[in-house]
């Protein structure tokens, strides 16, 4: 029996085995739950998450992880509405985007989409503080946009639904400047995946992702140089 038990096939169980089998959006899940818990965990008193990880501009300098940290935060203004309406965005384009574009692919639209918000705000609004994941998630709507012209499918919905998102962009307390960040990371990884997407160019692609990371980080480093320089 002994032997037998040694040899049998492990088994996953079947709720595991759902969410993160072949096919299914694992690193969407994995987002959600990720910003769930990080919500929740901004609710407990003594903690401090929302001061210790929102993106400062006038912070960057030391505490530079802020602008991908802030992504997994929240404004508890007006309850769970912030959240939720973002994970909902997130449960509509996530599962398309990941299938499309692999795990690996997705996540780095994801985290290069949200670092570029934070370059948005620190470029135009420096003197803020930020949360929210909804950089990332215009980050989405632009690869997916590109992708979709690129393809020849049809993109009047995402179009509409974009500008929508748009004019609410504009809404007092709501920090377009990542929105315009997220969207331009987005776009740009969108359009690098286009160009790159014959089998043999999948090195090539790599590098391009990692120069459109570089890119948003020289501009942030720019930046903060023309804030620290003397006036006059």
């Amino acid at each position: 029996m002994k032997i037998q038990r040694k040899n049998a096939p492990r088994t996953k169980p079947a709720v595991l085995t759902r969410l993160t089998g072949s096919g299914q959006p694992t690193v969407t899940y994995a987002l959600i739950a990720l910003t769930v818990f990080m919500f929740v965990l901004q609710w407990i008193p003594g903690l401090g998450i929302t001061q210790r990880f929102a993106y400062i501009p006038a912070l960057t300098i030391v505490e530079p992880w802020r602008m991908l940290t802030s992504v997994f935060l929240h404004s508890q203004g007006g309850l769970p509405f912030h959240v939720l309406l973002n994970m909902y965005a997130l449960w509509l384009f996530g599962p398309m985007l990941e299938g499309m574009l692999g795990r690996g692919r997705f996540l780095a639209l994801y985290l290069i989409s949200g670092f570029a918000g934070s370059v948005g705000v620190l470029v135009l609004a420096p003197f803020t503080s930020v949360v929210g994941a909804s950089g990332a998630l215009f980050g989405l709507m632009g690869a997916f946009l590109i992708i979709q012209r690129g393809l020849g499918g049809n993109s009047k919905q995402l179009l509409v639904l974009l500008g929508i998102n748009v004019v609410v962009s504009f809404i007092p307390g709501i920090a377009w400047q990542a929105h315009l960040g997220g969207i331009v990371g987005g776009a740009l990884i969108g359009f690098v995946l286009m160009r790159t997407r014959r089998p043999n160019q999948k090195g090539l692609q790599i590098v391009l992702i990692a120069a459109v990371a570089v890119l948003f980080v020289a501009i942030a480093i720019l930046r903060i140089l023309s804030l620290l320089a003397p006036v006059g």
